[in-house]
């Protein structure tokens, strides 16, 4: 953690003492768990620099072929803080986030990740050419998605699970050497907005959603491999969550009316990532209608 994370987490700290947390507990957690993130709110919602938008005009080489989920949105990786995540990112360019926020029927991926590197010719593409039937539904819904400038403001983030499958067993149990991890992710969750309030949108960190016990990408990386396994996507994957990274969260249902609680995850092996091999983010989605 930098200075700045230690600093900011005072908050959590203090409120572990009162609560009678162990010090070398606590400390523990925060020195092998946080993370640096950005969270990107709408303009008007963040004052910090602005470094993409929700929405606006589909710009893509024209070698590309059209996404097949809706545009969520795009992020210019040159304007992000220097050091705002551990991600593996390109130091320039842009990325596009694709989603449709309804959970799979099978195991199949519910969006992609597109990345355009700086400088590259780019033609704009019809935004609705994901659906070719001009579904209604899909429609109304794909008019909910947000518009307008984000802002991004670096972040610490700590797990909003505390409990991991257990292999060969049924059930789950705590996070590995981490006894506490159900006190201290209650706590997270009762100090986290004084200290890093949740945007709609958020670069790295950990993955959270409404209804959370395990990590949401042991979940997706589970999908990942199944959906590799039914032939519905193209391997190799690794099913080790340690290999993967949340590349990026959205809380749709902050959002999208009618998709409340809806939350996309997308996830991706970081050897994948350092190659800036995009297209093989996989995103999975929580939904509790």
């Amino acid at each position: 953690m930098t200075p700045e994370m230690c600093d900011r987490l005072d908050p959590f700290r203090a409120e572990a003492v009162e609560r009678g947390v162990p010090a070398d507990g606590m400390d523990r957690w925060l020195t092998t768990a946080a993370r640096p993130c950005v969270t990107l709110r709408r303009d008007g919602d963040g004052d910090g620099p602005v470094v993409g938008r929700f929405g606006g005009p589909l710009l893509l080489p024209a070698d590309i072929p059209d996404p097949a989920h809706p545009f969520v949105a795009s992020i210019d990786l040159a304007a992000l803080p220097a050091d705002a995540t551990d991600l593996p990112l390109p130091p320039d360019g842009h990325l596009l986030l694709f989603a449709y926020p309804e959970t799979a029927d099978d195991y199949e991926t519910m969006g992609s990740a597109v990345y355009v590197p700086a400088g590259s010719p780019v033609v704009e593409r019809d935004r609705h050419a994901w659906n070719p039937f001009d579904i209604d539904d899909d429609e109304a819904m794909f008019e909910e998605f947000p518009q307008g400038p984000l802002r991004a403001t670096p972040q610490v983030s700590l797990p909003c699970h505390h409990t991991v499958e257990l292999p060969g067993e049924p059930g789950n149990g705590p996070l590995p050497e981490h006894p506490l991890s159900e006190q201290l992710v209650a706590l997270w969750a009762s100090t986290r907005d004084r200290m890093a309030p949740e945007g709609p949108l958020q670069i790295g960190g950990y993955a959270d959603e409404e209804a959370i016990d395990t990590d949401p990408v042991a979940t997706a990386v589970s999908w990942a491999v199944k959906a590799v396994e039914a032939g519905r996507w193209e391997g190799p994957v690794s099913a080790d969550v340690s290999d993967w990274v949340l590349l990026a969260d959205w809380q749709a249902g902050m959002d999208v009316e009618g998709w409340e609680s809806a939350t996309v995850h997308w996830v991706i092996q970081r050897d994948d990532l350092a190659a800036r091999h995009f297209d093989r983010a996989f995103t999975s989605v929580f939904w509790n209608p």
